[in-house]
């Protein structure tokens, strides 16, 4: 009967550890997030949310980028088409209208995409930019009517479009109704193109699946923030296909600069600048 009992002891010793670890509210709504060493958020917010000391870029939501961007209280959020929710009545673990309920209480957005408009240098600008946090900034039709809504914006208005994205993909609670957004976007895309509109696509954090197979990887200029990975399939899901250990930082920013995916790699603090001067040279605006 001793092992029996070692056995609830050390079983209750595990459960109190457990009790412990902080929950996933209490980690959100902390002062503090970790990177090399926990720093406070006031801290990370001051310095565009770029760790002072090991330059991590953090994820930051569309507002967010368009405050870095614009500038504080010089844009408009743009209010973009809300198509019916849940059209498949998805359910796995939990229902998928439940879900969507969590996401927008949680970013206080309708959608993973905002689009905003604004002006950079005397440049109007129609921008769009995927808050990562809105199940995991996953596309679906609600997604895709935000972004051909903001390239229409930006054609109405002989704007230049920019896109920032960070995202896993397709929306797979949405199935082939988020597939065909792919295939939509790209053609708002190429109508935006036919009006010799300029549009930048700005890679950020981790853009994976049916994003950088769509209007990720169309832009006239490609720029990919510090620190950001772009992805179509997973490195290990490649690997065991092509049966061949790959770099250590395949599809890093660095990597796809070097191999000519994108244009360039910016500091977050940077990209403001290196677009006002792209579309300066694009629009002619100082010649």
């Amino acid at each position: 009967m001793n092992w029996i009992k070692k056995v609830f002891t050390i079983s209750d010793k595990i459960k109190k550890i457990l009790k412990k670890r902080p929950t996933k509210e209490d980690v959100e709504n902390s002062k503090w997030i970790s990177c090399c060493g926990p720093i406070l958020k006031t801290d990370l917010n001051v310095n565009l949310w770029v760790c002072e000391k090991c330059g991590k870029h953090h994820k930051v939501s569309s507002v967010q980028r368009f405050d870095i961007f614009f500038g504080k209280n010089n844009y408009e959020i743009l209010k973009t088409p809300i198509p019916q929710d849940d059209p498949l009545k998805w359910e796995d673990s939990k229902k998928y209208i439940d879900r969507l309920k969590e996401a927008r209480k949680k970013t206080g957005q309708d959608c993973a995409v905002m689009i905003a408009a604004g002006k950079i240098n005397d440049i109007n600008i129609t921008a769009g930019a995927i808050n990562f946090n809105f199940i995991g900034g996953s596309i679906g039709i609600a997604e895709g009517e935000a972004i051909i809504y903001g390239i229409q914006h930006a054609i109405d208005n002989n704007n230049p479009f920019i896109m920032f994205t960070t995202s896993g993909g397709q929306r797979m609670h949405e199935s082939p109704l988020a597939l065909m957004q792919m295939t939509r976007t790209t053609l708002a895309i190429n109508e935006l193109k036919n009006n010799n509109l300029p549009y930048i696509v700005c890679f950020t954090s981790d853009t994976a699946g049916g994003v950088t197979a769509s209007f990720g990887s169309l832009g006239d200029i490609s720029i990919a923030e510090t620190g950001s990975n772009i992805i179509f399939a997973g490195k290990r899901v490649i690997e065991s296909t092509v049966n061949e250990k790959l770099p250590d930082d395949f599809q890093s920013a660095d990597f796809t600069k070097k191999h000519g995916f994108v244009d360039m790699v910016v500091d977050r603090k940077d990209i403001k600048k290196v677009i006002s001067n792209i579309l300066s040279i694009l629009l002619k605006k100082h010649s």
